[in-house]
């Protein structure tokens, strides 16, 4: 296998892959078909934008956006079984079962957690202790833009948190479980360690409670583009929108068996952030997961960094005991 020269990398030369989005599938049938699949994800956007934007401050709360993010992506999960992406990344009982548990996970102990020592918490100390009128300026901007920025920066800091996972063992001990998964489907997002889940949810989102309807819709620009990283759904994806946000096709090759591949496409929502520091490749991938694609239990995703660390340090400290070893006369 040789493999695709993209920059100064080889690509697919551990497992097959597709680069070049003219060699990606379209979807076929008739034109409402096509035509649906080419613009339901601009056209949720923009429904999510006009939405935040104009309701009223009675509709505009959290509890409304859980609401909106949920009914979501039940539908997301009907168009998996409408259109699937690839027949072998289609939903088992056994894997609903496992993306059932980090879900309930999130929502409750990873929740709890956070409420205790997540980046909210320190940013509320920070906050008292801070003159933040200075930054009052901000408040002047138009809404939306205002929006786009609080996305913008929570993710950048998502980019070099996710690029730092995959580059200092320590970190990558905790996200490569999540590169154990072997498909994409709606709830896969969820599946990880909970020390991976709870850093990479760090941001800065405690920043701007000051600004309750900017914070609920860059929330809502956020999910409308994120939320395809992990999905199973077969879209005709128009240049712009796969030119400045990550797709489905860019994070199944983040997903790849092969390595190369798998060292890209980091940014949760705005790919332009890879393709301006070099890390964005396009195209697509089907064969997912680590050791050629070996499903891990949910015990075993729960130990696995604690005890990959454990015998990577055994193997340092026997090797560093072999080399001041005195030699027998």
């Amino acid at each position: 296998m040789n493999g695709v020269r993209v920059g100064n990398r080889i690509i697919g030369a551990q497992s097959p892959v597709t680069i070049g989005w003219e060699n990606v599938p379209k979807v076929e049938g008739g034109p409402f078909k096509r035509l649906f699949f080419t613009w339901f994800q601009p056209a949720v956007l923009f429904a999510m934008i006009a939405f935040w934007y104009y309701a009223p401050n009675s509709i505009a709360k959290a509890s409304t956006a859980i609401g909106i993010g949920i009914a979501f992506r039940a539908f997301l999960l009907a168009l998996e079984w409408v259109n699937p992406r690839f027949k072998s990344w289609e939903l088992t009982w056994k894997e609903c079962v496992t993306d059932l548990f980090y879900v309930g996970l999130g929502y409750t102990i990873l929740n709890l957690v956070d409420n205790f020592i997540g980046s909210d918490v320190l940013i509320e100390n920070l906050l008292a202790s801070f003159d933040w009128d200075k930054f009052s300026w901000f408040t002047g901007l138009p809404l939306l833009v205002q929006a786009f920025l609080i996305l913008f920066i929570f993710d950048f800091g998502q980019y070099w948190m996710h690029r730092g996972m995959h580059n200092w063992y320590p970190l990558w001990l905790t996200h490569s479980v999540h590169h154990y998964i072997t498909q994409l489907n709606i709830n896969k997002g969820a599946v990880g360690n909970p020390v991976e889940l709870f850093l990479i949810g760090l941001g800065i989102g405690g920043l701007f409670d000051f600004l309750p309807r900017a914070a609920l819709l860059a929330g809502a620009i956020g999910m409308s583009i994120g939320v395809y990283q992990h999905i199973n759904v077969r879209f005709n994806t128009p240049a712009w929108w796969r030119f400045l946000f990550n797709t489905t096709e860019h994070h199944s090759l983040h997903h790849s068996q092969d390595f190369e591949a798998t060292r890209s496409n980091y940014a949760s929502n705005f790919i332009f952030i890879d393709r301006i520091f070099g890390t964005c490749v396009d195209g697509e991938a089907e064969l997912l997961g680590m050791e050629g694609g070996r499903r891990m239990s949910i015990r075993e995703q729960m130990l696995f960094p604690f005890t990959e660390g454990w015998k990577t340090m055994k193997e340092k400290l026997g090797k560093s005991d072999e080399t001041h070893a005195v030699p027998a006369e």
